[in-house]
């Protein structure tokens, strides 16, 4: 028997965060692909409105048309009306390489290429599978933990604060800021806010705000210590880069440093945690992969299409163009869901179904186009570590209580995932 749909299309708004912390969004999802894959969404009195892709097609459209679509005004779905608070949001609009158009993204982007080469990550393989091995020693003997506090969160943001160069005292305030600026409408993360006023816009809009000061202050005191002296990371490389024969200004290194923290460990900390909760909830699937982990980069291929870690980016649209029938005029927001996306029944068959041998598996976990993921390398190398140690060390581990999602429309994040397995 079908399983009736609990949400209505008029029901369902996709500035709800609530449906997301909820874990409706698929569901929703598949109703507006169904009913209306581009949909207008007309906002509030606060935000202006959206327009809402949710079909393969129309986002390969999108992603792959940058002169048409830009990514220079904004790649969230929220623009404010007020416009002293759409000058205060936009403030890293085409300052960094996630807001950025051609030409200067590619230009920027080349300056960390390097580092970020099938070459470069192969050669971290070794010192990614010490990292992991050191932080399962630190739990095995416990019989339980919190997966994302412990575990998840801890390998991508390792990784990439060591290239990065940072000193490892600094870890934890670089996790803490990272929670309030990708997580600040949750009101977890809101600690600069008097606790009954947690939850709310103006919350939201402060947390982001101090996060984001925050780690401007931080890396401006790394900025001056590399200028003093090179240290061979990338915050070093970004010192000494140019473009077209000019020096990065500040402002723009600071950009970067900024995008390189909050991109290199927020996804794929929530790609670990969201591929064991699956992994745990396909019992039979699981089984399969422990049976034979020979089939892991498969599986982690699914992982990524099934977990969909960032929800959605949002470009502007530069001139009059039409999807599927609706009329996207100049100055439109188009937002693309890539959960939706990557459950398009008219491109993965049996979409709903997990399958850790899918092929082909053309998920867009990672964007495509100019902005495909410049850590998709490290991200796949340090889900397949991760699982082929934890399965080896903790083959039995199991969720052991109720996951709790992030609230944001903007992050697939998991906030506390708790486990047991059997002491090692």
């Amino acid at each position: 028997m079908t399983a009736q749909p609990t949400l209505s299309l008029d029901e369902i708004s996709t500035g709800d965060e609530l449906m997301f912390e909820r874990g409706e969004k698929n569901e929703a999802f598949k109703i507006l692909r169904r009913e209306a894959p581009v949909r207008w969404n007309p906002g509030n009195e606060e935000v202006k409105g959206w327009w809402d892709i949710t079909k393969y097609e129309d986002v390969l459209y999108v992603s792959r048309n940058p002169e048409r679509f830009i990514s220079s005004e904004g790649i969230v779905m929220f623009e404010p009306r007020d416009p002293e608070m759409r000058l205060q949001a936009a403030n890293g609009n085409g300052k960094m390489l996630i807001t950025m158009d051609p030409p200067r993204h590619v230009m920027l982007r080349r300056l960390v290429n390097k580092g970020f080469t099938p070459r470069a990550v192969r050669a971290m393989e070794g010192h990614i599978r010490e990292i992991t091995r050191d932080l399962l020693d630190d739990i095995a003997p416990k019989g339980k933990c919190d997966f994302v506090i412990d575990v998840a969160s801890q390998l991508p943001l390792a990784v990439i604060c060591e290239m990065m160069g940072l000193e490892k005292q600094d870890w934890p305030l670089m996790f803490q800021l990272t929670n309030k600026v990708l997580g600040a409408g949750d009101p977890e993360y809101q600690t600069d806010v008097p606790e009954d006023q947690r939850g709310t816009n103006d919350a939201a809009r402060l947390t982001g705000n101090m996060g984001t000061m925050g780690m401007f202050g931080f890396f401006a005191q790394q900025l001056e210590a590399r200028k003093a002296h090179r240290r061979g990371d990338l915050i070093s490389i970004l010192v000494d880069s140019e473009i077209e024969g000019e020096k990065l200004t500040d402002e723009d290194l600071l950009w970067f440093c900024f995008l390189l923290i909050l991109a290199g460990n927020e996804t794929t900390r929530n790609a670990i945690s969201g591929g064991l909760m699956t992994l745990c909830e396909h019992p039979a699937e699981r089984a399969r992969l422990q049976a034979d982990m020979s089939l892991l980069p498969a599986a982690i291929e699914e992982i990524l299409r099934w977990v969909s870690p960032v929800t959605h980016m949002a470009r502007i649209a530069t001139e009059d163009s039409e999807i599927r029938g609706q009329k996207i005029a100049k100055g439109d927001r188009v937002v693309m869901w890539y959960p939706s996306v990557n459950r398009d029944e008219d491109i993965f068959p049996e979409p709903e179904r997990f399958d850790i041998t899918r092929s082909p598996n053309d998920h867009l976990a990672f964007g495509i186009g100019e902005h495909f993921c410049l850590g998709a390398g490290f991200a796949r190398l340090e889900l397949r570590v991760m699982f082929e140690e934890l399965f080896a060390r903790l083959p039995d581990i199991q969720m052991d209580g109720p996951v709790e999602r992030l609230r944001s429309t903007f992050i697939g994040g998991i906030k506390h995932l708790p486990v047991r397995y059997t002491p090692a």
